[in-house]
């Protein structure tokens, strides 16, 4: 499985995302009334069970429309000379998204996507192209991304600049949990589970996805949403050799952390 691969040309990537405004009553007037459309129909049975729509102002962290990205981590295998691998993790995170989204994209402009196709579909991509890999990515964290840099006037670089292209079009989009289902659509995992499944510990062993927006917004704690995330990475990663047959080369893998920038005291922007 994916032995085609080459394991040091996949970006292994994770994002954290909260609600753009620390609560419903912070949201502008006239983003008031969109929000609970929209809320009343993804939410239709908690709002019919009672609950309001400032209450369900919690979940627009899910929402690329009502959320915004407070952190990336990525991670990447690099060859030592000793013949042993590094795992590399970049962070970028900050309060302001726009800088965060432009940190990684600089990043992605300078790999293209790969592709095996004669022509492919993509602008730029090849055979000798690179890779992206997240848990459930195809289904969140590379639309969100794609939707946020549109928000922020930031031009989408060749990796992510799929809107209109069919998914096997996009062979360089790889997803841990995707690939867990053999093309069973109602095969969903939890990261935490399939790690459980090989063994690997369990990345939520501080906070969970459900806790991040109350760690940015009341705890004003950054810092230990990026080491959440960084560890969600790592765990993808892991998963993945698995996937290729060689879970036995991360016990000889050297972990390197270097944040971009240095997670920064939350500012909060107006």
């Amino acid at each position: 499985m994916l032995r085609h691969v080459d394991l040091t040309k996949v970006f292994f990537v994770d994002i954290e995302t909260v609600p753009a405004h620390g609560s419903h009553d912070d949201l502008p007037e006239t983003h008031r009334p969109l929000w609970e459309r929209f809320s009343t129909k993804r939410h239709a049975k908690e709002v019919a069970d009672g609950r309001t729509h400032p209450e369900l102002y919690e979940k627009a962290g899910l929402y690329a429309e009502f959320g915004k990205v407070v952190c990336i981590s990525v991670g990447f295998f690099r060859p030592l000379k000793d013949e042993t691998l590094e795992f590399r993790i970049k962070s970028f995170a900050d309060d302001d998204e726009c800088e965060v989204l432009r940190g990684f994209a600089s990043l992605l402009a300078r790999h293209p996507p790969c592709s095996y196709e004669y022509r492919p579909k993509l602008e730029s991509a090849s055979k000798d192209g690179y890779y992206l890999c997240a848990h459930n990515g195809r289904e969140f964290d590379y639309g969100y991304l794609g939707r946020r840099m549109l928000i922020c006037g930031q031009p989408i670089p060749p990796m992510l600049d799929i809107a209109g292209h069919k998914p096997w079009d996009l062979p360089h989009l790889l997803d841990t949990m995707d690939l867990w289902r053999f093309g069973d659509n109602k095969g969903y995992i939890s990261l935490p589970l399939l790690a459980g499944i090989f063994g690997i510990p369990s990345p939520k062993d501080d906070i969970d996805g459900s806790q991040v927006a109350h760690t940015y917004w009341a705890e004003r704690n950054l810092r230990r949403i990026v080491t959440y995330c960084e560890k969600d990475v790592i765990t993808t990663a892991r998963i993945f050799l698995h996937y290729t047959g060689q879970k036995a080369l991360w016990p000889e893998v050297q972990v390197t952390h270097t944040p971009w920038p240095a997670v920064p005291t939350m500012r909060v922007m107006a």
